[in-house]
């Protein structure tokens, strides 16, 4: 492709809107462009990129035995009722006003009105269908450019099968052929166990790329390679263990203590022997969740013990429930149920909120004065804690979700009524698994790993082009022809050939735009060394330059590629 015919508008300037290297170098290189907040346009060299992504995809779920489907982005909305997930999804699902229709946010629902009716017999199944397709999320907050936007290109896949050992080796294929994508796509990537969420179902993983970039946070053990998004994670630390004998419950004035902090601090204790209450409604009812200290309530951990409507108090309702205001409520009293972090299990002498403000009490016995409490893993794990499975320390940091697969089970075949006949006649739902790979975000992961401060560093086979040829004094006839006759040689061998044969750009603006854009090898055709029969090449991962003659250009070039 020649550069003075192409649109690839690289921008010199840092994008004010963009923070993340993936982002500016996105916009920066001409392969984005925002649209609106969350909706951007892939052009022309971005939309090469995403086609090879692509590709690789199918190529590994055809591998699998998968078929390819193209399914509607605008779908019923009776369909999406029928499994509860309009309210499940909220404010998150765009609905098209006056009518009954939405956006699809993914494809549970519409494969499984497909297979309804059509795999009505054992002999029908396994079968595995993808579709790499547009989806739609109201992403309240949309940001790090593709990362996380509103409108976005997805593969997602469905398994279909008769008995859970069959969905085991579904799942585990669709295991494998994640794991060979994203090798050939050069990332480097780690899985984690994780949360379901709105999508349902039982066993889940991700997979995830470390970067400050990413909105998820992961535990990992370096030690034994554990490693779990915080939502489902799990520690080795220590009980707040019963010490000394139980005090009688007393009231204690703490003018303007509202934190744990500050009533440590007022009461010159350990935050170990605190307990910290929040309120939740669920099901329309009051719920009080007891946490140590200043440990954080894991919220997808309370929805798996408190399944249905789940959501925090507001303030105004707290001082109704309990009598106090936020940062004075405590358990004693409390005419609801009260459930507790298993850390703080038949813990002695806590001090907790009076349910009147300004007053805490202490002496709290868990035990004695709470035995109705249940007891449920509800923190969230901190860096330093032990592993769950080598006691070796754990890692808690930030990444992006490349792809998460599940395990659907008969949620939506129950819901929808996808059942199959077995060899005796009998009817059963057919059994789901769900996965999903965020096409955007792959190629997003690539540029967070592989940049510097010049520009991208593509590799093969995602590079949008092989090579970039500068070619210099083009208005010298002789290099011009020169420049002309070795961008047709290269395509001819096979190579993708981005040409700088722009006239009026300088050679420094030139060699700046080539390492922005990053292409694997650069050729230099300058006018002396083309009349010494030799050419220049540079390998943009490492920078190494050399001098070579014109007829080992291939073979060079290929030992860079």
């Amino acid at each position: 492709m020649r550069l003075s015919k192409s649109f690839i508008p690289t921008l010199k300037e840092l994008p004010s809107d963009a923070v993340i290297p993936s982002h500016i170098l996105m916009l920066r290189t001409g392969m984005v462009r925002m649209l609106s907040a969350g909706i951007y346009s892939f052009l022309p060299l971005g939309y090469k990129v995403i086609k090879k992504i692509a590709d690789i995809i199918r190529e590994e779920m055809d591998a699998i035995g998968g078929q390819e489907f193209h399914l509607p982005a605008l779908n019923p909305k009776e369909i999406w009722e029928e499994t509860n997930r309009v309210e499940a999804f909220g404010d998150t699902m765009f609905h098209v006003k006056n009518r009954d229709y939405v956006l699809a946010p993914t494809h549970e629902e519409i494969m499984a009105f497909h297979a309804k009716g059509v795999l009505k017999s054992y002999k029908d199944l396994p079968q595995i269908w993808y579709q790499i397709q547009t989806k739609f999320r109201n992403e309240p907050r949309p940001r790090s450019g593709v990362i996380r936007g509103r409108q976005f290109l997805m593969k997602d896949s469905y398994s279909f099968d008769s008995t859970w050992e069959n969905l085991d080796k579904s799942y585990e294929l669709h295991d494998q052929a994640y794991r060979k994508i994203f090798d050939r796509c050069g990332l480097k990537y780690f899985v984690v166990g994780a949360s379901s969420g709105a999508m349902g179902g039982s066993k889940s993983e991700e997979f995830m790329v470390r970067s400050e970039a990413g909105e998820d946070t992961v535990a990992f053990c370096e030690s034994c390679g554990y490693a779990a998004n915080v939502e489902v994670a799990a520690s080795v630390i220590a009980s707040i263990t019963r010490h000394g004998n139980s005090k009688s419950v007393y009231e204690i004035h703490t003018p303007d203590v509202k934190s744990i902090d500050e009533l440590c601090e007022f009461l010159k204790i350990d935050q170990r022997e605190t307990a910290k209450s929040r309120i939740y409604i669920h099901n329309e009812k009051p719920v009080l969740v007891l946490m140590s200290g200043n440990d954080d309530v894991n919220e997808t951990k309370l929805a798996k013990v408190l399944p249905g409507n789940l959501r925090p108090g507001h303030p105004d309702e707290l001082k109704t429930i309990t009598g106090a205001d936020a940062g004075s409520i405590g358990p004693l009293e409390f005419k609801h149920r009260i459930i507790a972090d298993l850390r703080l299990q038949d813990g002695n002498n806590l001090y907790s909120g009076a349910n009147k403000n300004d007053y805490h009490v202490g002496g709290i016995d868990l035990q004695r004065d709470l035995p109705n409490v249940e007891y449920f893993d509800l923190r969230t794990v901190e860096s330093g804690e032990g592993c769950p499975q080598c006691n070796s320390k754990l890692e808690v940091f930030k990444a992006i979700e490349l792809g998460h697969i599940f395990k659907l089970g008969t949620k939506y075949s129950d819901a929808l009524g996808v059942n199959f006949l077995d060899e005796k006649g009998e009817a059963h739902p057919v059994i789901m698994g769900s996965y999903g790979i965020g096409v955007e975000r792959v190629a997003a992961c690539y540029l967070e790993q592989n940049h510097d401060e010049y520009g991208i560093i593509w590799q093969k086979p995602l590079n949008p082009f092989d090579i970039h040829l500068i070619a210099l004094n083009l208005k010298n006839v002789e290099m011009e022809k020169a420049g002309d006759d070795l961008y047709e040689n290269l395509q001819s061998e096979g190579f993708e050939v981005l040409y700088d044969d722009r006239k009026d750009a300088t050679a420094g603006f030139k060699f700046n735009d080539a390492d922005l854009l990053g292409m694997p090898v650069q050729i230099i055709l300058g006018e002396k060394n083309y009349k010494n029969g030799k050419i220049e090449l540079k390998n943009r991962r490492t920078g190494e330059k050399q001098i070579v003659e014109f007829n080992k250009i291939i073979e060079t070039i290929k030992k860079i590629l």
